[in-house]
């Protein structure tokens, strides 16, 4: 999985549509996104500009769980 980022919310939502029931992705709204490295070229060959920032790491492809304080049990 790559971290890529748009230049545009235009870019972004023609991306988001591309890759929809095509390939498994996240995005946030600070327009990063991870996609696979096969995903990248289909990107690209439609014309959809962004910039690779790297590998996604594990913090980006896990969702947080648990809040930072813990609740009582009473």
């Amino acid at each position: 999985m790559v971290l890529i980022r748009f230049a545009d919310v235009d870019s972004k939502r023609r991306a988001l549509g591309f890759l929809a029931g095509r390939f498994s992705f996240r995005s946030w709204a600070t327009g990063e996104m991870v996609v696979p490295e096969m995903a990248l070229a289909y990107l690209a060959t439609e014309g959809v500009s962004f910039a690779v920032e790297g590998p996604a790491t594990y913090e980006r492809l896990v969702p947080t769980i648990r809040n930072a304080a813990a609740e009582g049990v009473g």
